[in-house]
């Protein structure tokens, strides 16, 4: 065998080995990259702290665990919170609370967590970011609050979900439950 051959017949087992290499790792990374996620075992209700949601919509920003439990609380006079955990840790906060009648989801949005560098609706109603939301609620009145508008606030508290697709449709969805719901009079 001349050397020129030699030389070709060693370069391509190099290669083989190499390729042979990239194969078995990009199996063992594949293997690793979280399809192994928690399942899902629980089930949403269509209700949550009094306002219906869609369970497929909520069950979208959760993470995997076996039991979902939800508490609202009122933190103070205009806000009402809905927590929702799983497996017994806060998974999604879901949440309602006046403010001023004159300030836009954006200017609410900069007050919470998660907002930062969130899109808006066409209209403004709406600001979302892969874990957290704003929507002003339409046409909501409270005696208890007049002059001032009704805002849902939604956050992923503790899931490593982020999904600003997800998180777009459930702050749109749950906003106008709220509309129709007893938070406006």
């Amino acid at each position: 065998m001349s050397a020129r051959s030699t030389l070709r017949r060693h370069r391509s087992i190099g290669t083989a080995a190499s390729l042979s290499a990239v194969v078995v790792l990009a199996a063992g990374l594949s293997a690793c990259s979280g399809d192994d996620q928690p399942k899902k075992a629980y089930t949403v209700p269509t209700s949550l702290c009094g306002v219906d949601v869609d369970p497929a919509q909520v069950k979208a920003v959760l993470p995997g665990g076996d039991a979902l439990s939800s508490a609202p609380s009122r933190p103070n006079g205009g806000t009402t919170r809905c927590d929702v955990s799983v497996d017994g840790r806060k998974a999604l906060r879901l949440a309602q609370t006046w403010w001023n009648r004159t300030e836009t989801a954006m200017a609410v949005a900069a007050a919470y967590d998660g907002t930062d560098g969130g899109a808006t609706t066409d209209d403004y109603r709406f600001v979302y970011a892969g874990k957290a939301g704003v929507g002003k609620v339409q046409s909501c009145t409270s005696s208890e609050h007049p002059e001032m508008a009704l805002f849902t606030i939604i956050q992923v508290l503790d899931s490593g979900i982020d999904d600003q697709a997800a998180m777009k449709s459930l702050t749109t969805d749950y906003t106008k439950a709220v509309e129709q719901s007893t938070a406006c009079e």
